[in-house]
């Protein structure tokens, strides 16, 4: 990963805090088009804050995860947003046959849920998200978010190419 700025970190209290927070970065992500990285467990949040982003960037209907078609685009928001899910991907090489260079050269966002099982067939990321429990003392996890109890909360941490940094100072001093 060519990340050189200091990651900055935020923590979420619950669904409706993560939405919040996906909604606050896609105003500071329409000017950007990349690949963005959505590192997590299952749980974390990582197609929570997805849609977040697509809500704050006006997209309205319905978000669903693509775990089954790898794949799901989004045409209708500006910038146009690619979202990836690649949980169940086999092989990187996979991503060939799904058109993953063609995604790359348009203009958008990509945003990648598990890209570690691209490797070798992604570009390195532009933004990189990782999402953890935040948990109470122990840590603790959940499947689900029950309204910010302690183990509700996520923590976020953000790094970014040298190009992106301004998208970092902008989100660090948005508080």
């Amino acid at each position: 990963m060519r990340h050189t700025q200091t990651p900055i970190t935020v923590e979420v209290a619950g669904e409706a805090a993560q939405l919040e927070f996906g909604a606050r970065l896609a105003t500071l992500l329409r000017a950007y088009r990349g690949v963005i990285y959505l590192h997590g467990e299952l749980g974390a949040g990582k197609t929570t804050l997805v849609r977040g982003l697509l809500r704050g960037l006006g997209y309205q209907a319905p978000v669903r995860s693509p775990t089954y078609t790898l794949i799901e685009p989004y045409e209708v928001v500006e910038p146009p947003v690619v979202h990836l899910d690649l949980y169940r991907l086999a092989d990187p090489e996979e991503l060939d046959y799904l058109g993953l260079r063609d995604l790359l050269e348009r203009p958008a966002l990509i945003l990648v849920e598990w890209p570690e099982r691209g490797a070798g067939a992604l570009p390195p990321a532009d933004l990189a998200l990782f999402i953890e429990y935040a948990g109470g003392a122990g840590g603790e996890q959940t499947d689900e978010y029950a309204g910010g109890q302690a183990g509700e909360r996520r923590r976020i941490r953000l790094t970014a190419c040298p190009q992106w940094a301004p998208l970092l100072a902008a989100l660090a001093h948005a508080d």
